[in-house]
């Protein structure tokens, strides 16, 4: 290192010697994954990283590989090539009963994931496989479901209320990275505005949340990043405001009217007021 003037360490030394902050390692961690389902291409060299308490909006048209990505990283889906990585574990060789602790996907047909009889079944089955107080799964459906009673069959259940249902069921295993195959299906406003509340105030604690989906408003409202999937590539992926505003499909409506101005949502605006 070389004194300066006076006998001291040169500025140059005194730059290497401060401490450097480390990245913290990705929740979840994906280097060229290609995935084939038979003579198709579903999946080419996709990267990705995803950060715990980031939120990151999957969009793309049907059929560009969004749900065949999600899959692939809860593990139903075998890498043809590439690796997938969640907290260091690869999903498709992990037990899934360690595996639900770590990552939990909520699908575009949540009755996928309800088998009992009633709802207070489905919450006492969901407290038992994730190791739960009793009552957590029921607690987590009266926040996103309010007024579904206990004996309420699932198939009952409107579409979107079997959604909270669905999530309130994997939700309670309070996995770090959260999936969610087009969330905001079949929900009313008020539903759709207390499952935004819920998915910031988990990522707010540090869980990982990737979504799938068509509502440019909820990535608006919602994600920190947004990628954009074609034909099985990503072909886009940085800060939400930044992406969402380069094509007018993927742009919220606030966006189309207010553009070159930067805001996304009415949140937005009415707060710059």
């Amino acid at each position: 290192f070389g004194k300066g003037r006076g006998g001291g360490l040169s500025l140059f030394a005194r730059r290497r010697t401060r401490p450097v902050t480390p990245t913290p390692s990705p929740l979840l961690h994906v280097t060229a994954l290609a995935v084939r389902r038979g003579r198709v291409e579903a999946l080419r060299k996709v990267d990705l990283r995803v950060q715990a308490g980031e939120t990151l909006a999957l969009m793309g048209r049907n059929g560009a590989g969004k749900s065949t990505l999600l899959a692939t990283l809860v593990g139903m889906i075998a890498p043809t090539s590439g690796t997938v990585r969640v907290a260091g574990r690869a999903p498709y060789d992990t037990d899934p009963r360690e595996l639900i602790r770590q990552v939990g996907l909520v699908p575009q047909e949540p009755r996928d994931l309800l088998y009992a009889d009633t709802v207070a079944a489905e919450c006492a089955a969901a407290d038992a496989d994730a190791g739960a107080t009793p009552g957590t799964c029921r607690a987590l459906v009266s926040e996103l479901l309010p007024g579904v009673a206990d004996g309420t069959h699932p198939r009952d259940l409107s579409e979107g209320q079997r959604l909270a249902l669905a999530l309130a069921v994997v939700l309670t295993g309070r996995p770090p990275l959260l999936l969610l195959d087009e969330p905001t299906r079949g929900l009313d406003y008020a539903a759709k505005a207390r499952l935004v509340t819920h998915l910031r105030s988990l990522a707010a604690d540090g869980h990982a949340i990737v979504l799938a989906t068509h509502d440019v408003e909820l990535a608006a409202e919602l994600a920190h990043r947004v990628v954009i999937i074609a034909d099985g590539e990503v072909v886009a992926d940085g800060p939400t405001a930044e992406v969402v505003v380069s094509s007018p499909a993927f742009s919220p409506q606030v966006a189309k009217i207010l553009a070159p101005l930067p805001w996304l949502t009415v949140e937005q605006v009415e707060g710059a007021l």
